[in-house]
């Protein structure tokens, strides 16, 4: 295995340092894989490279083990381990710059705190996704990614499953360190080690500072553990504590006042199932006229028991506390911050023990069964299936339509036709930077009618807020209700 790491930033040399291995030197280390070797290829004041190459022994790894697998005797012998990036990877270089990937560097710290130019290859690393997952990974850190599929022989069969990778980029060193140790096992999506409740810190140790915001966090954090649920929901519980989302984002990004020059919106958002709402006060916010559509829907239901999933800041699990008939709130969000701003909007270390009893708020992934979510006449996903990658919606439809399966689902999404209306949103752009996608109402038709013919349940479509006659509302919504029994 063999991953180099260049720079052009003068004098280049200074790599030397920052690494903690000095150019002239080879150096060499033991790990429990195999033998290290760390040298530097090429090293001029203009340009450095420094080389790390893994020498894996395949018979060592197995030697002694008494779990093999009878009819997989010979792939303990033949594999890829001596040659493609992965775990083992990793784990070298941990060993091999373990100060540089904290960042420090006595000699030249303001050079470890700086940005430079870095050329980093991996001319075999073996992606179970192909160049679109390394792109995908590696891009939003700030990397250009050239990922080529190595052929096999005879041609004629296509592409292997390894790429040859190389990132450029101004970074800090430490961070590529960290990016590399990270996501090498989990494009690989395998680890040569057992996966304990250790892998999660080293995860946040490694990932704190960039995996929160990262668009594919919940898939970089499944493969890492080894996809074992219990750490993975432990790890993404703790990664949304180094969320730093503004608490006014939580429900909105954009400031949802459309532009009258653009259209002339109809005088009141559309209520229960297209009827217009009684005129809402001046002044009242998209976000405040959701809630009021949401909240109608409800009562017509006379749902008692309600969860509010991917509760935000809580606005909605206020009102339906202060709501007459409601026995039961349950107030889900992955986010821990966002659990946090929500028991601050109910002001729950005020709320008398009656009123407390009435509100169970806690941490859960709408991706992941949780018997927790079950036993609901009724559930409000507002503004939330658009911050989930659309990968990621089959599994979401699962927990709550398949497995939770309450009485009624109420679903509320941008309507991406309305964008336009919007003054301050350029064109294109999505509302809020953390959506993954937003639909047109054709799209979110044709999602909701299948989501409803898949899990047994009708459904109606309605709006919230003044709509436009030919965008449509700036919010559209679903409302998903289970048939009565024949």
């Amino acid at each position: 295995m063999l991953v180099t790491i260049t720079t052009t930033r003068p004098p280049a040399t200074d790599l030397g340092y920052l690494l903690h291995k000095h150019p002239d030197r080879l150096q060499s280390f033991a790990i429990s894989a195999g033998q290290g070797h760390i040298f530097y290829p090429e090293a001029t004041p203009e340009r450095c490279t420094a080389a790390l190459l893994l020498e894996i022994d395949p018979v060592a790894l197995v030697r002694g083990r008494q779990d093999r697998n009878p009819d997989a005797e010979l792939a303990h012998y033949v594999n890829d381990r001596p040659y493609a990036a992965s775990s083992m990877l990793a784990v070298a270089l941990k060993e091999a710059f373990r100060t540089a990937l904290t960042g420090r560097c006595a000699a030249r710290p303001e050079l470890a705190a700086a940005r430079i130019p870095l050329v980093i290859k991996v001319p075999a690393l073996r992606c179970r996704g192909g160049p679109g997952l390394a792109r995908a990974t590696f891009g939003p850190l700030g990397w250009g990614v050239e990922a080529e599929p190595q052929p096999l022989e005879p041609r004629a069969w296509g592409d292997s499953p390894y790429l040859d990778l190389r990132l450029t980029g101004e970074l800090r060193l430490a961070d590529a360190l960290n990016h590399l140790y990270v996501l090498l096992p989990v494009l690989d999506d395998t680890k040569h080690y057992w996966v304990s409740t250790e892998e999660v810190d080293k995860l946040i140790r490694a990932g704190g500072d960039w995996l929160a915001g990262h668009p594919e966090k919940e898939l970089i954090t499944r493969r890492y553990l080894a996809h074992q649920r219990g750490l993975t929901r432990s790890a993404l519980a703790r990664l949304a504590e180094a969320d730093d989302t503004d608490p006014a984002e939580l429900d909105d990004a954009v400031t949802e006042e459309p532009d009258p020059s653009r259209g002339a919106p109809s005088p009141s958002p559309a209520g229960p199932l297209g009827a217009p709402l009684a005129g809402p006060p001046a002044g009242l916010s998209l976000a405040d006229q959701r809630r009021e559509v949401v909240l109608a829907l409800l009562r017509e239901r006379g749902a008692r028991r309600i969860g509010d999933f991917g509760c935000g800041a809580g606005g909605l699990t206020r009102d339906l506390l202060a709501t007459d008939g409601v026995e039961l709130v349950r107030a889900v969000d992955v986010s821990v911050r966002a659990l946090q701003l929500a028991a601050r909007a109910v002001k729950l270390d005020q709320l008398p023990d009656r009123q407390r009893a009435r509100l169970e708020i806690f941490q859960s992934s709408l991706l992941y069964r949780d018997e927790r979510l079950a036993g609901l006449d009724a559930v409000v996903l507002m503004e939330v299936i658009e911050h989930t990658e659309p990968g990621r919606l089959a599994a979401l439809e699962r927990s709550v339509f398949g497995f939770a399966a309450p009485g009624a689902v109420i679903v509320t999404t941008p309507n991406a036709e309305f964008n336009v209306c919007f003054p301050a949103l350029p064109a294109g752009q999505l509302r809020h930077r953390d959506h993954r996608f937003e639909w047109t109402r054709a799209q979110f038709r044709g999602w909701a009618t299948r989501v409803a013919a898949d899990f047994g349940y009708q459904v109606r479509f309605t709006g919230a807020g003044a709509g436009h006659p030919v965008h449509g509302p700036p919010t559209q919504l679903a409302v998903f209700d289970r048939p009565p029994p024949s």
